[in-house]
């Protein structure tokens, strides 16, 4: 756009930006805030995309559209309104709308009728006008073992004032020269300079961040409630680039929680020939959880798709701990002794060898905990999840396991007694 430009940032590298203050989302905040001060410009400052082809920015993207013929100017202010409303939010920053409906703009206004009157051709004039102002595309160059395109345009200096436009010259069918302004005036007006439209409909597109201790779903959460709240009736809106790839995505994490703790439990049985045995294992899963929660909120991490994945490892890695003392308890049961004695026998004996798996798993993932440099924050997301999940399946799961398993075998016991 004439009135606008955009200027892309390179960060040093990592081993010179140690620490918070010097991240990528920082330096974004730090610079916004000195870009507010300018009076004279919208300034704002985006952390591009995780995926590029997927969105515009980092963070969020939301597409207000006119789907009841509000106008153009109702559009962006309505774009403007969530701007204003978004200032006041603690969970998202750096909001804007990119849409304007009052750009300055120049019209050609071009008289057909002079033009078939002068001899001249429409099309020689819409070339002229396009190869001087804009750039004209002539061929392709072949030079050192590259592609370059040749294209043609005026120099900046001979389009530069509004006279330039009307002095270039078009040639008409006899071979002279015919100056732009014996049939074309310049109209000064507002208007769009992009109109953009998401799914057939005229929109705005709301781009912005979570601010710094939120997650991405916390902040789409609060820009849902801002749209419902000042979202006119003949206003809709919809997701796209990462943030509709994260609510489609994000509807499928329940299941696949669902399924893996479904599945660990069958093997489970299938490996027990028992419904109720596998329960006093699966009883281990609740307690990783709640660690790989805590150490998560503890770093003030958020939930993406690297902790999740975390979690569905720590529903095996949990079970397998709890394996290692349920496993023996039955046998020692099996062989006829007490199911109370069984259990204090597997805790005092098993004791060493679960310390010493779950302690080595657990120091094993330190350096993902504390990982820096380009692409820490998935390490370290997953990295804390496991270390902290592990962490607390293991301190808990020694004294929980054997209680659980004491009062499921129980149960099973009095179910089936013939089994006993």
């Amino acid at each position: 756009a004439p009135n606008g430009a955009a200027y892309f940032v390179m960060l040093d590298s990592w081993d010179q930006r140690r620490g918070k203050t010097l991240s990528v989302e920082a330096i974004s905040q730090q610079v916004q805030g000195q870009l507010f001060a300018i009076q004279d410009a919208m300034c704002f400052a985006f952390v591009p995309p995780p995926i590029m082809g997927l969105g515009m920015v980092g963070g969020f993207e939301v597409k207000v559209q006119d789907r009841g013929g509000a106008g153009l100017n109702q559009l962006q202010q309505t774009g403007d309104g969530l701007v204003f409303a978004s200032q006041t939010s603690q969970v998202v920053t750096n909001v804007n709308s990119s849409f304007r409906a009052n750009v300055p703009q120049l019209y050609l206004d071009i008289d057909r009728t002079k033009v078939k009157r002068l001899g001249v051709s429409l099309e020689t004039v819409f070339n002229t006008l396009q190869s001087n102002l804009g750039s004209y595309y002539v061929n392709d160059l072949n030079l050192f073992g590259r592609t370059y395109k040749v294209l043609t345009q005026a120099n900046h200096q001979s389009r530069g004032d509004v006279e330039d436009i009307l002095e270039l010259q078009v040639r008409n069918n006899q071979g002279q020269m015919v100056p732009v302004r014996t049939f074309a005036a310049v109209e000064a007006l507002a208007g769009p300079q992009n109109l953009f439209h998401y799914n057939l409909y005229p929109c705005t597109t709301l781009t912005g961040m979570a601010n710094f201790g939120f997650s991405s779903g916390q902040a789409m959460q609060e820009m849902e409630k801002m749209l419902q709240e000042n979202l006119p009736s003949s206003m809709g809106y919809e997701w796209s680039g990462m943030s509709y790839q994260e609510i489609q995505a994000g509807n499928r994490a329940p299941i696949i929680f669902a399924l893996a703790s479904v599945f660990v439990f069958l093997f489970l049985a299938a490996q027990y020939e028992s419904w109720f045995i596998p329960i006093s294992i699966v009883m281990s899963v609740p307690l990783a959880l709640f660690g790989a929660v805590l150490a998560t909120f503890l770093r003030m991490l958020d939930n993406n798709i690297y902790t999740q994945i975390g979690l569905v490892l720590l529903i095996g890695l949990a079970s397998k701990t709890a394996i290692l003392l349920v496993e023996f308890a039955k046998q020692h049961h099996d062989e006829g002794h007490s199911i109370i004695d069984s259990a204090i026998v597997a805790a005092r004996l098993r004791f060493r060898p679960i310390l010493m798996t779950a302690l080595s798993f657990v120091f094993g993932v330190v350096p993902l905990v504390i990982a820096t440099g380009a692409g820490s924050a998935s390490r370290r997301a997953l990295g804390t999840a496991v270390f902290g999940g592990m962490l607390m399946a293991t301190i808990s799961g020694i004294f929980l396991i054997p209680v659980s398993y004491v009062v499921i075998q129980k149960l099973n016991d009095w179910i089936w007694p013939s089994r006993d």
